[in-house]
């Protein structure tokens, strides 16, 4: 009886020891921009672009593209703000910046196709905020006279916080 009921007890240690990784194992981990990072990154891009005389607006999306913040400058143009919104989901949901797909899909290309996914948006300015090899978030800018110039703000305004992203 003894020896019985050590064994229970043996079998309902192991069970709980080997129970959390199972719990691990049907859940999953991720990381992402708090709101406070996520609004100084948008300041940060949206102040490389006044720097260089560019009316912009630039939006800030999670992981997943969902929209956490947009800034508009003064001057910038009506359409800016739900392009920026655009861009930077583009990049987060192709896990690609905007330029080089802007280049991959063109016409006649076998990528071509990709351009008729409702809400995406093949221009540049949008990049994937990456940390620790994952993508942490998405950021657009939409208003400086080209893509490639709207890509180094949305790339300085990453740099600017860098040093948050380990």
């Amino acid at each position: 009886m003894l020896r019985s009921g050590l064994i229970s007890i043996f079998i309902a240690m192991m069970a709980l020891v080997h129970s959390p990784a199972k719990a691990d194992e049907a859940l999953v981990n991720f990381k992402m921009l708090n709101l406070e990072t996520a609004l100084e990154l948008a300041q940060a891009t949206l102040k490389s672009c006044q720097d260089d005389s560019f009316q912009v607006a630039v939006s800030v999306v999670d992981r997943f593209g969902n929209l956490q913040v947009t800034l508009r400058d003064r001057f910038a143009g009506p359409h800016t703000t739900e392009t920026a919104r655009r861009k930077a989901w583009t990049a987060v949901s192709f896990r690609t910046d905007t330029v080089a797909l802007s280049d991959l899909t063109q016409v006649g290309k076998p990528q071509s196709g990709v351009r008729f996914i409702p809400g995406a948006l093949m221009a540049g300015g949008g990049v994937p905020v990456e940390a620790a090899g994952s993508i942490v978030a998405g950021v657009g800018v939409s208003g400086a006279p080209g893509g490639e110039l709207d890509d180094k703000c949305a790339r300085d305004g990453i740099e600017a916080i860098a040093d948050k992203l380990f």
